[in-house]
This record gives structure tokens, C-alpha cells and sequence, in this order.
């Protein structure tokens, strides 16, 4: 995707600041989101401002064609073909996409997701010059339209589109995704993870090689639910001593866990992504992927059900070697019931494919 241009529109400004009243969670995420705040926040000034109400008109008509074209598509299939799920989402190589997460799993109660993108950080936006918040928006602007016509970030522009600024990171990112799908943001911590698993509240612990934001938050006025997101190596050498596998194994696994995997740069067909292909196939009761994640092969089909969907086609050129003859296989005999919304790296509308497999043993999902 073609986000190189952000991070250079979130250049640290020397202007003085407006103020330096801190403002609530839910708040920042709010004017980021291009969303209206209430009249004695702290951040209601900026919303006064022209550029940040050109702002939010921008994302208004950007996220109202993102739902009507496709967030609405897929919040429909989750609802008819993958039944009742699971308290935990397990979402690796996911960046920052809350987007899809919360769309198609809004009844988990606790969302996990990892990549090697930095957790960031966002100042109090009272505290920007209005020249670098107008920068800051315009920036997220172009960054998220290119993501939501792809559906997916490219991973060697990650850094670009993520280095510091006084906004940066993938925490403005899932923010604006959380607040944008009606969530109401409560509270936000950073957390680190020693290597047996257990969170490090505070800032991010320099020994750590898991370190993450915590964002509690409530869809519509619903429960409260927890998404945790770390900025750590996935590889076999990075998660043996990393403790984010221990995290997640007491986050519930077993029957209480789902996975997704999307746009995941074929990692999991892989050796080198072993130890994480077989957690995932051993601490979950479902995994949604399309055809980046776990390869068909490795599921044995007397535990595992699979439900093809969409068309499955070989992979873009940069992975041609990943094509899978199983997988065209289960798509030419095992029945795939249509979708009508694109994702992952064949974005287009009739060319993705989502692979659901659920585990024999777990509650059988409607299809």
C-alpha cells in the first residue's frame, strides 16, 4: 500500500502549544477519528477549527463508503457463517487493524493482536500546534484510505508510515478503527511482557522484547472488552524467550478461542514461523484465515472442518511460491459459498478467499 507520505506529514512543529489539559481516552480518539467531542472537553476547541472539520468530513465520507461497500459485507457474513464466537481473538501479523478484528469477532471479550510495528504513542493533542495536528490528520487521511482500498498494510513501508512524530505508531491507527466501529475508548496503558508471559503495566519496558498498548473499550454501550496489541518478532527465535505465547495461552485457549490471519505474507507456510503456526492450531477452536495463513495441509481432517469461501486463486507475483494444489483442491470439490467483499492482498470483489476451519471436537458453528 502506498502510505510512504505519512509519517513525513507528522513532523514534530515548534509552535507553541494550546493547552495542557489532559484529556480522556475516548476524547483524542474521538477528534482523530474526525468524530464530534462534548462541549467542556478539553479538546472541544479543536474541533472549532476548519482544518480539523475539513477533517472530519474527509473521514466521514471515507468510512461511510468504507462501510457501505465493504465493512458492511463482512459484518454480515461474520453474523450468518460464523454462528456464535469465542471469548478470545488471537490476531497475529495483524498491525493495527482493529478494523476487521472487532467486524467480524464483536463478541470476543478479549482481542490479541501482534506485529513487529511499534505501539507509538499520542501526546495530548491540546498540546499540538494546529499546524502539526493538521498535519497529523491529513496524514492518518491518506494512510487509512489506501489501507481500507487495499485492506491491508505492506509491511516494508510499515516503518515509514509508523516512525515517530508526536503522533506515531499503530496505537492513533486502532484508536480511530475502535472509535470509528462505535466503540467508546474507557482506558489505555502500555504493557510490556516479561518472558513468562506476565504484563509489565507502564511504559514499555526497554528489556522487554513484547512490548504493547492495552486498550479497554465497549462496543455500542456493551460490556467492556480488552485489546491488547505488541510490537514483537513472531519468528521462532523471537517468540522462545519473548513470553508473548505465555500471554496468550492465559488469555483462554482451548474451546474459548478464536484465530484470523490475513495479509500475513505467507510467514505460517514457513519453518521459520513453526512455533506459532502450531499454537495456533493447538490453543484454538476455530482459526478464519485466507490463503496467507496456516497451509491447508497442515490441518488433519479428523479434527479439523474446513469451509472454503470466496474463490481461492493463485498468489500475487511477489508470492507465487506459495500457491497451494490442496488448497485449489478443497475449492474445486468442498462446495465454497460466495462472498461479496474483497480481502487481503486479492482485495478485489470475487477474487479473495476466507478459509474457516473449525475444530471437530469444539460447539459446531451455522453456516
Amino acid at each position: 500500500m502506498k502510505l510512504a507520505v505519512v509519517l513525513s506529514l507528522l513532523a514534530v512543529s515548534t509552535a507553541p502549544a494550546l493547552s495542557a489539559e489532559v484529556a480522556n481516552p475516548n476524547d483524542t480518539a474521538r477528534i482523530l477519528a474526525g468524530l464530534p467531542v462534548a462541549a467542556d472537553s478539553p479538546l472541544a476547541p479543536l474541533a472549532n477549527d476548519s482544518a480539523w472539520q475539513a477533517h472530519a468530513s474527509r473521514f466521514n465520507s471515507m468510512f461511510g463508503e468504507e462501510d457501505h461497500s465493504h465493512l458492511s459485507h463482512v459484518r454480515a457474513f461474520a453474523k450468518e457463517r460464523l454462528g456464535p464466537t469465542h471469548d478470545t481473538l488471537f490476531y497475529f501479523f495483524s498491525g493495527p487493524d482493529a478494523l476487521h478484528a472487532v467486524a467480524l469477532f464483536p463478541n470476543a471479550s478479549t482481542y490479541v493482536m501482534a506485529g513487529l510495528e511499534p505501539p507509538g504513542n499520542i501526546p495530548p493533542l491540546n498540546s499540538l500546534s494546529k499546524a502539526t495536528l493538521s498535519r497529523t490528520e491529513r496524514g492518518m487521511e491518506v494512510a487509512l484510505g489506501n489501507l481500507m482500498k487495499l485492506s491491508y498494510f505492506i509491511t516494508k513501508n510499515m516503518s515509514n508510515q509508523l516512525r515517530p512524530g508526536p503522533v506515531y505508531g499503530t496505537l492513533p491507527v486502532i484508536y480511530i478503527f475502535l472509535t470509528r466501529s462505535g466503540a467508546t475508548i474507557h482506558e489505555t496503558t502500555f504493557v510490556s511482557l516479561d518472558n513468562a508471559g506476565n504484563e509489565i503495566p507502564g511504559e514499555p519496558n526497554q528489556k522487554s522484547t513484547a512490548k504493547g498498548v492495552k486498550v479497554v473499550f465497549s462496543l455500542d454501550g456493551g460490556a467492556k472488552k480488552t485489546l491488547y496489541y505488541f510490537s514483537t518478532d513472531l519468528s521462532n527465535g523471537g517468540v522462545k524467550n519473548s513470553g508473548f505465547l505465555a500471554f496468550c495461552e492465559k488469555q483462554g485457549v482451548g474451546s474459548n478461542a478464536d484465530a484470523f490471519v490475513k495479509s500475513a505474507s505467507y510467514l505460517l507456510h514457513g519453518g521459520n514461523f513453526s512455533t506459532v503456526r502450531s499454537f495456533l492450531l493447538d490453543h484454538t477452536a476455530s482459526i478464519l484465515q485466507d490463503d496467507t495463513g496456516i497451509p491447508v495441509s497442515f490441518f488433519d481432517r479428523a479434527k479439523w472442518q474446513p469451509q472454503p469461501f470466496g474463490h481461492y486463486t493463485r498468489p500475487i507475483a511477489v508470492f507465487s511460491h506459495n500457491y497451494q494444489p490442496k488448497l485449489a483442491e478443497l475449492y474445486h470439490k468442498g462446495n465454497p459459498i460466495p462472498i461479496d467483499f474483497g480481502l487481503g492482498y486479492h482485495w478485489r470483489v470475487n477474487q479473495s478467499s476466507l478459509l474457516l476451519v473449525q475444530r471437530k471436537t469444539a460447539e459446531p458453528r451455522a453456516n
